[in-house]
């Protein structure tokens, strides 16, 4: 196996190679289409470079390295602005799952590779609009309908379910026992009929998220994703995957070292920010924080290396992470003035502040909002006991809507 220094060495000399054609310049200026046409283009280079699936299996088309060498390769590729954020979610959590649940092999290496070399996007489809952060109470029904099933509901913060081909989606299959032990986990074809998508525009104008309505869907029972009734537990696995997989210590901001510079730019009483001692004080806290995030995440890869299952630790990944950002975009933009509240709708959120700021709050939210994350921490961490919960026990159908 190929060691990390070097690993990270050719990374660092091939994503640079990349920049002229794929990097944050190139996509100035660019249609969604055009961009995400871009994007696939990259993908495929990537793929026959060898630097797609660094992690992966062989045996499903990756490369068979170490968690650690796909950090390196991400730390030496973020920089450069390439467009690989349509590809995030599908190679962070569905992918994996697949992988890891369905019994299909062959079919599951054909989607692992479309999906490495940026021909199949998968999407994620948890969320509902009376379910909030709690995933238990969702509402999308999965009835059987002679050897399949049929789904009917609604979900709601897909993000790109409108370009996606494939997506993982938990629905209610059993009403009649308690919130947790009545859902069951499917894969579903996105262009199917009775599949619906209506994207729509977050606070920074990004097109990213969608209400997606599920009318009489077909599915096969091939399609479901581990044992009836079990899809908590599968969908616990997804969501323990995204707080560390799909995470930064940056919480997808900027960097602590692009905040250095800016602080080195931007003057505070007359003098560059960098030397006021309460800059240098926020610096120090949130560096000390990424870093603690950095060791939390490495000890999870290595954990999954050796067969054993990641802790509930990426919870505090994804909480402090997020917060990080938002403190140091706030504290950016107050230094600045009534300069910082110019808005580039082209900037994105890990190169300016104001579209850091304005975008924080949605990571907020996705992948557990910090008030599950904080009783998660609390509980599975900390030992505490569990908060009250009425519905605890009490059929699905019997708990008061």
């Amino acid at each position: 196996m190929i060691d990390l220094d070097t690993f990270r060495q050719q990374a660092r000399e091939w994503t640079l190679s990349m920049v002229p054609e794929f990097g944050r310049e190139a996509r100035r200026g660019l249609t969604d289409e055009e961009d995400l046409a871009l994007g696939r283009r990259y993908m495929a280079k990537k793929y026959e470079a060898g630097f797609a699936g660094v992690h992966m299996p062989e045996e499903f088309g990756g490369r068979g390295l170490t968690g650690l060498h796909k950090l390196a390769f991400d730390q030496e590729e973020m920089p450069h602005g390439f467009p690989s954020g349509y590809f995030g979610i599908s190679l962070g959590m569905p992918i994996p799952i697949i992988m890891k649940f369905c019994e299909d092999k062959a079919w599951v290496r054909e989607r692992v590779v479309a999906a490495l070399k940026g021909e199949e996007i998968w999407c994620q489809l948890f969320s509902e609009p009376s379910g909030g952060s709690d995933l238990a109470g969702l509402r999308m029904k999965a009835e059987e309908d002679g050897n399949g099933w049929k789904l009917n509901g609604q979900k709601l913060w897909t993000s790109h379910a409108h370009i996606a081909d494939y997506g993982i989606i938990v629905a209610r299959s059993d009403p009649t026992v308690p919130k947790h032990k009545g859902l069951t986990y499917f894969w579903v074809d996105m262009h199917a009929e009775g599949v619906t998508c209506k994207p729509f525009k977050l606070l920074d104008k990004e097109v990213v998220c969608n209400e997606v309505f599920f009318d009489d869907v077909k599915l096969t029972d091939g399609q479901r994703i581990g044992p009836v009734g079990g899809g908590f537990g599968v969908a616990m696995a997804t969501l323990m995957i995204e707080r560390y997989v799909a995470g930064d210590a940056d919480g997808f901001g900027p960097t602590i070292p692009f905040f250095v510079d800016f602080a080195r730019e931007v003057e505070v009483n007359g003098r560059p920010a960098i030397e006021d001692g309460r800059i240098r004080s926020a610096i120090a806290r949130n560096f000390a924080l990424r870093n603690g995030l950095n060791s939390i995440r490495d000890r999870a890869f290595l954990m999954m290396e050796a067969g054993m299952e990641p802790g509930p630790e990426g919870s505090l990944s994804k909480l402090i992470s997020v917060r990080s950002r938002q403190k140091l975009s706030e504290l950016a933009i107050d230094l600045k003035g009534s300069e910082g509240l110019a808005y580039d709708p082209e900037a994105t959120s890990k190169e300016d502040w104001v579209a850091s700021w304005l975008s924080v709050p949605t990571g907020r939210i996705a992948g557990g909002a910090d008030e599950m994350l904080l009783n998660t921490i609390a509980e599975r961490i900390l030992g505490l006991p569990q908060d009250h919960r009425p519905d605890k026990g009490v059929p699905f159908n019997q708990i008061p809507a």
